[in-house]
């Protein structure tokens, strides 16, 4: 390519290679130029030590967008100089799946190696395609590859699943994609160096940090901010065009996905870790990424009695209120009302022994503890005594035929003015070790 052109080599002598993507034209070759992924293909790693001896095992590349594994696929071709053979998971037909069977056998009886299936986004398979590619897998004459951004685990067919290896890739550190934009920007081949446009290292590094680990959506918002600086006639991309032509950052999250309950978790162990600025962030994740409001409403409400319980039992009375705030006002003012919700929950003292008791009790039923109940409780029985008419408001009085210990009372806030009153009327809480187990 000419250096000043904005034209290089074309593809099919038909495209100019502008009008590629910038994340196709500089996807890596080799697995010395692959970025990341250093669990998996680092120096003496299994897959790596595979690849690099000619072998390739049916597996599943199984990650976010953006990480790698299409790039992947295809560096294990060209390494193990097998044929490629791409497969569309959603409108690939019986006949053509066989078709494509047909033709590994032939490149395996000339070539002698086995040739790769790949087929993205592979959990959109359906039964009878499996059962097409099954036997040649077995077999050897194919080596089927399958890339997804969903958990293969719960996605992927059982039968086909156990005859593959799945690997996990991770989204790319920032320093991986900062070196990815570098060389984007300085290459005139493949890259914009076309454009002599330049960017310092603030700004690479914005970019890098608004990617979320996504090198393709990296790459994608240089070459938008890069294109409008050049076609501006200018020579450097800066802070302020980034913010203006890349708009918000990438959040690898969806509703429905495993991010969806990573972040879930991360609030609720921060919130129960008494860490207000953690679960505020957590929670702006979900906020963001449109999460249900009910759902996470749904969340504090239980974690309000699991975790902060008797300690606090304003805590429910917080969340409650604040999932029926939250449902009357709606978003954007919703936020501030969850936002409230969650520094209270954070901050408030802790006790799980109230779920610990429940729990404890639904475990003796479940294994049989059945009692009778007690004549004097019973709606038609006699010798109940009503303890409203004690001037404690309290008679000794046996409520259980046998005695059981369910509630251990904890230390903390309200819990501890609990357990005292309950001293004064029960000795099974009188302090003694067990107690301890309530916290």
């Amino acid at each position: 390519m000419e250096e000043g052109s904005l034209f290089g080599p074309e593809k099919d002598h038909k495209v100019p290679i502008y009008e590629i993507p910038l994340a196709e034209r500089m996807r890596p070759d080799t697995l010395d130029d692959y970025a990341g992924q250093e669990h998996i293909l680092g120096p003496g790693k299994p897959l790596r030590i595979m690849l690099e001896g000619g072998k390739v095992p049916s597996c599943i590349l199984y990650g976010p967008p953006g990480v790698g594994k299409t790039t992947l696929v295809r560096i294990m071709s060209k390494t193990t100089g097998r044929e490629l053979l791409e497969i569309n998971a959603v409108s690939a037909k019986v006949e053509t799946l066989r078709t494509l069977v047909d033709k590994a056998k032939t490149s395996k009886r000339m070539s002698g190696r086995s040739a790769i299936a790949f087929v993205d986004e592979i959990y959109h398979f359906n039964t009878k395609q499996q059962n097409v590619l099954l036997p040649s897998v077995e077999t050897g004459d194919i080596i089927l590859v399958g890339t997804t951004t969903e958990n293969p685990w719960f996605e992927i067919n059982k039968t086909l699943l156990s005859r593959m290896v799945v690997y996990t890739l991770k989204p790319l550190d920032e320093e991986d994609i900062v070196s990815l934009l570098e060389k984007a920007l300085s290459d005139k081949v493949r890259g914009l160096g076309m454009l002599e446009v330049a960017a310092d290292k603030s700004v690479i590094g914005k970019l890098a940090s608004l990617a979320g680990g996504d090198a393709r959506q990296a790459l994608t918002r240089l070459e938008a901010a890069a294109s409008s600086v050049a076609l501006g006639g200018g020579r450097e991309v800066t802070l302020k065009i980034i913010a203006e032509s890349t708009g918000m950052a990438t959040q690898r999250y969806d509703r429905v996905s495993d991010d969806h309950y990573a972040v879930i978790s991360a609030l609720i162990k921060s919130l129960r870790g008494s860490d207000p600025d953690a679960a505020l962030y957590w929670l702006a994740r979900m906020l963001a990424a449109g999460d249900d409001l009910r759902f996470i409403c749904r969340r504090l409400c239980i974690f309000a009695s699991e975790d902060v319980g008797l300690a606090d039992p304003m805590a429910l009375v917080v969340a409650q209120n604040a999932a029926a705030a939250v449902d009357r006002v709606g978003l954007p003012e919703a936020d501030i009302i969850l936002g409230q919700a969650v520094v209270y929950l954070a901050s408030a003292p802790k006790s799980n022994s109230s779920y610990l008791g429940i729990r404890a009790a639904m475990k003796a039923v479940e294994e049989g503890d059945l009692m009778e109940v007690p004549y004097h409780l019973r709606n038609d029985g006699e010798g109940y005594q009503y303890p409203h008419d004690s001037p404690g408001h309290w008679v000794p009085q046996a409520y259980l035929p046998e005695q059981r210990r369910f509630y251990y009372p904890g230390k903390l806030g309200a819990e501890a003015r609990i357990k005292e009153r309950l001293k004064l009327f029960w000795k099974r809480f009188a302090d003694d070790p067990a107690d301890e187990q309530g916290s």
